[in-house]
This record gives C-alpha cells, structure tokens and sequence, in this order.
C-alpha cells in the first residue's frame, strides 16, 4: 500500500523537479500542494477538535452520573455522540492519512530513482552490480541513494543507458546535500540543521496544540454542570479536574509521532527532513488560520 502512495507521489515529484531542477525546492513545493489537498480535512478535524471541546461538559457530566454503571455510561455516551451528529472514530481519519503519508513519503525520499525516476528495478540492480564490482560500496539500505552519488560515473560506463542519464538528481539545497543521512555522516555538522529546525518546528507546533486545547478546557471548567432534571450541580472543579487526566493522557499521545518522526529523521536522507519541516511549518500556520476563522 505505502510503495502505491510513493508512486503516485513521485509522478508529483517528478513534475515539480523537472520544472524546478532542484530536489529542495522541489519537496517544498510538493509539501505545499499536498496540504492544499488535504486542507478540507484539516478544516474538518478543526471542526470536530472545537466542537468536542463544546461537548466535554456533558460528557463530564455523564461520567460522573453514570460512574458505577459503565454499560450505561456507554450507551448514554453513543447517544451523545449520536444527539450532536459525532463520531467518537472522527480523529482516526487523520491519524491514518498521517501515518500513510509519513511511510509512503519515506519510501519515497528512500528510493527516489525508483519511485521518481521510475527506473526500472533489473538497471537499478545492475548500477549496484558495476559500482560494487568497481570495489566501491552500496549501502543496504539506501542503495538509490548511493547510485546518485556515483551518477557521473555509471552514466560514463553505460553512455548509450537511457536509465542512467536519470541517475544525476540537483540535491544541493542551500549548501545542503540532502542526499546525505546524518547517522552515517555525524562528523558534518551541517547534517544536523535540518532534523533540528524539524525538532523546534515540532515542539512548537505541539506547544500550540496543547495551548488551544488548554483554553478551551479552562473556559469549559469554569462552567458548572448542571442536571437538567434536578437543577443540582453534577460536578464540582475537583472533579472535573480528576477527569481531566484523560486529557493529559491525549496529550501525551500527541508526542508519539512526532517522536517516532525525529527518530527517522537521523538515519534517512535530509530530503525526508526537509518535507517533515516544510510540513510542520505549514501546519502551524494552518492552525493560526484555521482556529480564527472555523467555530
């Protein structure tokens, strides 16, 4: 499924290199049209995000009326649910495209000359043959990669190879070789600006997420939740900060990908750090927007 996604994102790619000649520039512009494409669910997990913050009162309020009796408190949860026209699965959406596209761009970045290129499998089989019979060596790993660098040799062996004259790809950014992975060049410290401009871009983007869930749950918590059959207070701020560790639970869940993502980022190739970086850049001002304008 994740090399299908990294297909057709590479006829993307591509495109954007062929009119650019720049890898670099290339993955930004790619980064910016992908969150185009995927904007009205942006805007649609905003929606949900803002409106389950409106619905937490009486969730609260359920938890607490229906402590002792679990299979009621879920019953009444799903007609809550059911009442505001929820799902209680509508973030998994978005979880789930984030995911397919943190693989699939990884694929991507991985294997550029098969995925981008689209140079068949048996000429990338015997680019590694050459290169290794020269007594130079192909990583396991990132043998595409490895192919770009030795570019200029493979297309003076096979000068007639209509597949070699696609071997050579711009990856110079900025000074920055972005074919070049920061665990197997840890003496070059330019191989850590990147993933650490990718790090800061992902605390400050989960300092605003929990900063916007903060001030909805304080102004929810001001509120007193009352029974609408008795008119008697069903949760006091105690309590309702007891259950506001299910929150901070969520909280802590929100830290998973961007630390698996750091983690990848230091044995891939700066390319894929580069779109993690455009990406979180973009998704912070898309949350600044988006949060001003959608109620």
């Amino acid at each position: 499924m994740f090399q299908f996604f990294a297909n057709i994102f590479g006829y993307l790619l591509e495109f954007l290199y062929n009119l650019i000649n720049n890898y670099g520039i290339a993955i930004i512009l790619f980064s910016v049209i992908i969150k185009i494409i995927l904007l009205p669910l942006s805007i649609k997990q905003q929606r949900t995000l803002k409106k389950s913050t409106e619905l937490q009162d009486k969730m609260k309020a359920l938890q607490f009326k229906y402590k002792n009796n679990p299979e009621k408190l879920n019953q009444e949860m799903m007609n809550l649910y059911k009442t505001e026209n929820m799902s209680p699965f509508s973030g998994c959406l978005t979880a789930i495209v984030q995911f397919i596209l943190l693989i699939s761009v990884f694929y991507l970045v991985r294997s550029p000359l098969t995925f981008m290129q689209k140079i068949p499998a048996d000429d990338i089989n015997k680019y590694v043959t050459q290169v290794e019979e020269d007594g130079r060596q192909v990583s396991d790993v990132y043998p595409e990669i490895d192919l770009i660098r030795e570019s200029n040799w493979l297309q003076e062996k096979n000068p007639d190879d209509e597949s070699a004259k696609k071997l050579s790809l711009q990856m110079n950014f900025l000074g920055l070789d972005l074919s070049k992975i920061p665990q197997q060049n840890m003496s070059d410290y330019t191989v850590y600006i990147i993933p650490v401009l990718y790090i800061l871009s992902s605390f400050i983007s989960i300092r605003l997420s929990t900063s916007m869930q903060a001030k909805q749950n304080k102004k929810s918590n001001k509120e007193t939740v009352i029974d609408g059959e008795t008119g008697k207070e069903l949760i006091t701020e105690e309590e309702a900060n007891e259950m506001d560790t299910v929150m901070q639970t969520n909280k802590m869940m929100s830290w998973m990908m961007p630390i698996m993502s750091i983690s990848i980022a230091f044995i891939a190739p700066l390319g894929l750090a580069l779109y993690w970086l455009v990406n979180n850049i973009l998704m912070i001002l898309e949350r600044l927007i988006l949060n001003k304008f959608i109620k």
